[in-house]
């Protein structure tokens, strides 16, 4: 059991449980803006909403057309929703550009400064310190004769 409690408090799990639980917010929240904003401004070139535009692949027996009954919204007759499909697609879209854009790149931005810093900072070795004594030496050896 304390091996448990030592997993859980390194801290890891716990902000990887954070980071989860931001996401599935994050998800909901472009969700939300792409069936409330994105998809009725896309529905303005149709009749209807982005997400219950369809297409009719096959009517009822007997039917020219695929049927729709107005009161309940039953279908009747094969669909392809494809409204629905690119409503997630859009919203797929958008929370990778999100992440992209302001996760991604700043970190990445972030290591370069620091990897750029760790470079600078680096002091020589006693390897390299030995080699310019040596080479200082050799010079002024050279010098003299």
């Amino acid at each position: 059991m304390r091996g448990f409690i030592d997993f859980i408090r390194k801290g890891n799990l716990v902000a990887l449980a954070v980071a989860f639980v931001m996401g599935a917010a994050f998800a909901a929240l472009v969700a939300s803006f792409t069936a409330n904003f994105i998809s009725p401004l896309l529905g303005l070139f149709g009749t209807e909403a982005l997400t219950d535009m369809v297409w009719c692949i096959k009517p009822p027996d007997g039917a020219e057309t695929c049927v729709v009954d107005p009161n309940t919204g039953i279908r009747s007759g094969v669909f392809i929703g494809w409204g629905a499909f690119v409503t997630v697609l859009i919203s797929f879209l958008t929370t990778a550009a999100v992440l992209f854009f302001f996760v991604v790149r700043p970190y990445e931005h972030l290591e370069q400064r620091l990897k750029k810093n760790q470079d600078e900072d680096v002091s020589p070795t006693e390897v390299d310190l030995l080699a310019e004594i040596r080479d200082a030496l050799v010079a002024r050896g050279d010098a003299a004769s």
